[in-house]
């Protein structure tokens, strides 16, 4: 077991807010609310927080603070302490490989925020944004199987991202407990900035209308629950072995259930937040394009460097919004990357007692190597096929099997009375309910319901060879290294 401790709660609470809060706050949660009601979305959003993401974000930081482990390291002792004497470890490694596979791809944008940041001095991404990036910085090919180029200048910015990254956890907690001081409250500062920012642009009030007004019929949609579940699942970091681990590192007699309560909020006040500077931006950018907000809104890496690029092109002060606005993507995404690695470090560290910086650096390398893949020519579309499936399978698959194996293994009850025993806030029965019924059920529901999509058409139009390479296979194969991983079981 690691030795590193969490210097105090609000280095814990910090960590816990900043794995949570990440890209998506900022181009995925106001597109989708946007999407799907507007204010009808965020009331799915504020329900399925309470009835979902809370009790998962609960159980994980149970299971991490009761078994002071990693994700295998708990699972495995989860599964030798109830009553079948089954081992978990397995479930733990898929967890942990599917948060690897994340951070392979999130830490090359960062490497694209990295390479914007230089941009941004003196806007050299000229009038036409879209051709920038595209062709430019990505150098996109026509076909997925048309690898082109690597792009060197991406290249060097997920060198720089990686660097960051290790030495963001050197020594584990407690160089993590540092850093999030800065890499947490610093997004927060540079939002408000923007926030106040937007809202004072011609045409801001457009924006924001688009953004809140409520289609309340959209609530009888099972696109938007689906949307708001996927949503609070990815936003929390649950599921990937980040909670557990980052729980494990907690000194005794720490209250986790309110803990809980405060990053989960935390996290949705910082979306909700996100929104008006998104929004209320988008609808300066409409007002000069004699358009309206729903023809320039844009999500995800378009959003970020091609909307919002050309957006800084006509701001008074450009380069300083550019520089602003880019280092606050990569403080937002940085606690995310580091999280999902320290997720695998401290796995390693506990099967194999392996030092941590050895473990650092080698777990950087291999994550480097593979990245590099996506700063290729196709590595947009790569990156967007196993993105769809790490998401949408992987995590969905993880959180189904967690709440089976606790809720009905494991025994819900028995793990409720645990945290309640060591927090001052209780909990009910309603979280048993949740953990054995809500979220396994809609987890399953969910999983379905993508898979038939799947069945009927390939994602995004891909070549179902390439969906078969960057999904099924891939997940496959996670679940395979899980399994052999596993086999002998947790020498701790």
């Amino acid at each position: 077991m690691q030795e590193a401790k969490w210097g105090s709660r609000a280095s814990f609470v910090l960590a816990s807010i900043g794995s949570a809060i990440g890209l998506g706050n900022v181009w995925r949660f106001p597109y989708i609310a946007y999407k799907y009601g507007g204010g009808a979305f965020l009331v799915a959003y504020i329900i399925v927080l309470i009835l979902i993401g809370i009790p998962m974000l609960l159980l994980e930081f149970s299971i991490g603070y009761k078994f002071k482990g990693s994700a295998p390291h708990s699972l495995f002792r989860v599964g030798q302490e109830s009553t079948k004497k089954v081992n978990f470890e397995w479930l733990g490694w898929f967890a942990v490989l599917v948060g690897f596979g994340i951070v392979t791809y999130y830490s090359v944008i960062m490497g694209w925020s990295f390479d914007y940041l230089f941009y941004s001095i003196k806007t050299a991404w000229g009038t036409n944004t879209s051709e920038f990036f595209f062709n430019k910085v990505l150098g996109l090919t026509d076909g997925v199987f048309n690898l082109g180029k690597i792009s060197w200048p991406v290249v060097a910015g997920l060198f720089v991202s990686w660097v960051w990254i290790v030495l963001s956890i050197w020594k584990g907690a407690k160089t993590v407990g540092k850093v999030v001081y800065v890499t947490v409250t610093m997004p927060w500062l540079l939002l408000l900035i923007f926030v106040i920012r937007g809202i004072t642009l011609p045409g801001a009030l457009q924006g924001i209308n688009y953004y809140l007004s409520p289609v309340w019929k959209e609530l009888l949609q099972p696109e938007l629950w689906h949307a708001a579940i996927s949503q609070v699942f990815f936003s929390l970091t649950v599921g990937f072995g980040v909670m557990i681990a980052y729980a494990s590192f907690l000194p005794e007699k720490q209250d986790i259930v309110n803990n809980a309560i405060l990053i989960a909020l935390a996290d949705a006040a910082t979306a909700f937040v996100a929104g008006f500077a998104v929004f209320s931006t988008l609808g300066y950018y409409a007002s000069l394009q004699g358009t309206t907000v729903s023809e320039v809104m844009k999500s995800g890496p378009e959003l970020a460097f091609v909307t919002y690029p050309t957006i800084i092109n006509h701001l008074p002060l450009a380069p300083v919004f550019g520089v602003l606005f880019f280092l606050m993507l990569l403080t937002l995404a940085i606690d995310s990357a580091f999280s999902l690695v320290e997720a695998t470090v401290a796995s390693l560290m506990d099967k194999y007692g392996t030092p941590r910086e050895r473990t650092n650096i080698s777990v950087a390398i291999v994550a480097f190597l593979i990245g590099i893949f996506y700063t290729t020519g196709a590595g947009l579309y790569w990156l967007d096929i196993v993105d769809h499936f790490m998401n949408h399978f992987g995590l969905f698959t993880v959180a189904f099997l967690e709440s089976i194996v606790i809720g009905w293994i494991y025994g819900a009850e028995k793990m409720r009375n645990y945290a309640n025993s060591i927090s001052d806030r209780s909990i009910g029965k309603w979280w048993n309910i949740s953990v054995k019924y809500v979220v396994p059920i809609s987890s399953l529901l969910i999983f379905i319901s993508v898979f038939v999509e799947r069945t009927k058409s390939s994602y995004g139009g891909y070549p179902r060879l390439a969906e078969f390479l960057g999904g099924w296979f891939l997940l496959s194969l996670f679940m395979v290294i899980s399994i052999v991983l596993s086999r002998k079981g947790m020498n701790k």
